[in-house]
């Protein structure tokens, strides 16, 4: 697979948005397996959004100062992701709210993705040349490497945010 950040990125979403329709596949009554896949997609997004955070948003903020918006924007988009798997990880599935709550992650991390893949990695990609996007690339999977698998605080982030953007 390429090193490229964007398509490591898209190869993600794509992912993502699988372990998402297997949830909504899954009926109502299914609560051993959307437990099992909602545990997946708080794994996938966790996983995800450090990588983003931790590399992919302060290179974009410090080589494309222009996008600076969107990356606060895709920061506080994460935080909310965040704080959902954060909660879903404390609950069961058959906690009256529990596919509820999925289902509003669901549809906050469709948007953001829609978002990036839509607005964001376009101007990156124009922005960037290919061997900025590789080494990013290879950031990334770096990154990955010690990305936790599990939600934690938000705070953690939040103090993350606060550094890159200061």
């Amino acid at each position: 697979m390429s090193s490229d950040a964007i398509v490591l990125l898209k190869a993600d979403h794509k992912q993502v948005r699988r372990l998402f329709r297997e949830f909504e596949a899954a009926g109502e009554t299914a609560t051993k397996k959307k437990a099992r896949v909602v545990g997946q997609i708080i794994k996938m997004l966790t996983i995800h959004t450090y990588i983003e955070n931790e590399v992919m948003y302060p290179e974009v903020l410090a080589l494309l100062p222009e996008l600076k918006d969107d990356v606060l924007e895709s920061y506080e988009e994460h935080h909310v992701a965040d704080v959902l798997c954060l909660e879903l990880s404390g609950m069961k599935p058959h906690d009256e709210r529990f596919t509820a709550k999925t289902t509003v992650l669901i549809e906050n991390v469709r948007h953001h993705i829609e978002e990036e893949e839509q607005e964001w990695f376009p101007q990156v990609r124009a922005g960037l040349s290919r061997k900025q996007l590789r080494e990013l690339g290879v950031r990334l999977e770096e990154a990955r490497k010690k990305a936790p698998g599990k939600p934690s605080q938000p705070s953690a982030l939040k103090k993350t945010v606060d550094a890159v953007i200061s």
